[in-house]
C-alpha cells in the first residue's frame, strides 16, 4: 500500500536504537523574549489610527474598530501585568514563563 521508505514504512521497523534528539535551541535574549514593546506599540498603533479616523471624518465603522482596537490593548496589556505580577508573587494559579 505504501512506498518503501515512506512515513507508515519507517515507523513500523523494529530498530533498536532512535536516533538523537535534536539539540535544544538556546533561549532568546530578554530583550528579544519580553512582550512588553509589541503590546505597547501595537496599542498605540490603534490609538494613531483613531485620532487619524477622528480627523479626517473617516466611516463610523473605522472609528469604533480603531477605538475597540486601542481599549483593548490597554486592557490586554492590563492583563499580562497582572499575570506577570501573580507569576513573580509565586501564584499557583498564574501563567508560567512570564517573568
Amino acid at each position: 500500500m505504501f512506498r518503501a521508505g515512506s512515513l507508515p514504512d519507517v515507523a513500523e521497523q523494529d530498530g533498536t536504537t532512535l536516533p538523537a534528539p535534536p539539540p535544544a535551541p538556546p533561549p532568546l535574549p530578554p530583550k528579544l523574549a519580553d512582550p512588553v514593546p509589541a503590546i505597547v506599540v501595537g496599542t498605540g498603533l490603534w490609538f494613531v489610527a483613531f485620532v487619524v479616523v477622528l480627523l479626517f471624518g473617516l466611516d463610523t465603522i473605522l472609528v469604533w474598530t480603531c477605538l475597540s482596537g486601542s481599549l483593548l490593548g490597554i486592557i490586554g496589556y492590563g492583563v499580562f501585568k497582572w499575570q506577570r505580577s501573580a507569576a513573580r508573587r509565586g501564584s499557583r494559579t498564574a501563567q508560567r514563563g512570564l517573568d
